[in-house]
């Protein structure tokens, strides 16, 4: 069946997602609901926390200050290599913690996904209901990001094999060399662009793969195939929703700011503690799930969350 032309807006869902806040958390205000679906939230939200460093590399290694770096990069080299007895247990320990750690809030981050999910889409502060409810849903993307956590590991890992040989390179010869730190950020850039990959199919997964599984009771591989189709019939529409997603954040990124400053860094203090911190941002999560589901909704009524009919059919024809 050809697919039917639609009139798909980036700025329509925006009024719509406000409304969305206004009703979920101040129609009425309830501080105890709050904290209910700030809790689903920093589960959905559990373990995406970003970090970021800044390094320097000085290229004049002929002054004092290159001669000193160079004697506290041999110090460095050989504390490691007198130590190694214990230094690579405890890495390889660290690791399959880390591993462990992962999986478990992978999982219950899936499972969170569809909670949170839930007390937007229906209005509700909710715990117990959508966790048995949507196990199902949520144990199948638990797999599917698992999966994908495999495969980022395969193609990531021989780069980071590569560039650790590198650096264990010019670690023995007692100090960094120009030729090596460019092949560094040759394969940094690499890697950059794989994430930037995987960082969209997580995204995308987020937005619509999930409110997909949340109405037809589907796996996630299901949904995806459901999305793909949507994806090549309307590349230029997501593609001009991918760029305001970046707009989106910037303006969203800047009134946080805005707020942290004028509290005089107190709200940044207390945005930065588990929990509460997701307790304070609720509007923010709630407004960026709504969007994206009112963005969803414009396919029609098989892809509306809030008011998703008994029999419905999804663009392209096939059953819902």
């Amino acid at each position: 069946m050809q697919t039917p032309p639609l009139n798909l807006s980036v700025t329509d869902p925006l009024s719509r997602a406000l409304d969305r806040v206004k009703l979920v958390l101040f129609q009425p205000f309830d501080l105890g609901k709050w904290f209910v679906i700030g809790f689903c939230a920093w589960l959905a939200f559990l373990g995406e926390s970003g970090g970021g460093f800044h390094a320097n590399f000085p290229f004049n290694w002929s002054d004092h200050r290159g001669r000193r770096l160079d004697r506290e990069f041999e110090q460095v080299r050989d504390y490691v290599m007198s130590n190694l007895h214990w230094i690579v247990p405890l890495v390889m320990t660290l690791v399959v913690l880390g591993l462990v750690l992962g999986l478990v809030i992978t999982w219950l981050s899936s499972r969170g996904r569809f909670m949170f999910l839930h007390c937007v889409a229906l209005n509700r502060a909710e715990v117990a209901d959508p966790w048995r409810r949507y196990a199902r849903e949520g144990n199948s993307l638990f797999l599917f990001r698992l999966v994908i956590g495999l495969i980022c590991l395969i193609v990531t890992l021989p780069l980071v094999i590569v560039g650790i040989g590198i650096g264990w390179r010019m670690f023995n010869h007692g100090r960094p060399h120009f030729g090596g730190v460019l092949e560094l950020m040759g394969l940094g850039l690499i890697l950059l662009v794989l994430a930037m990959v995987f960082a969209l199919i997580g995204k995308l997964t987020r937005d619509f793969v999930v409110p997909l599984m949340y109405l037809r009771h589907q796996g996630t591989c299901a949904c995806w195939k459901e999305l793909l189709r949507l994806l090549a019939a309307y590349a230029g529409d997501f593609i001009l929703w991918l760029l305001f997603q970046i707009v989106l954040a910037i303006a969203i990124g800047l009134l946080i700011f805005a707020v942290v400053i004028v509290t005089c860094c107190c709200a940044g203090c207390l945005m930065s503690i588990p929990y509460l911190g997701t307790v304070l941002l609720l509007p923010v999560l709630v407004f960026n799930r709504a969007y994206a589901l009112h963005y969803l909704a414009q396919f029609g009524p098989a892809y509306d969350v809030f008011t998703p009919p008994a029999s419905a059919t999804p663009v392209g024809g096939a059953p819902a």
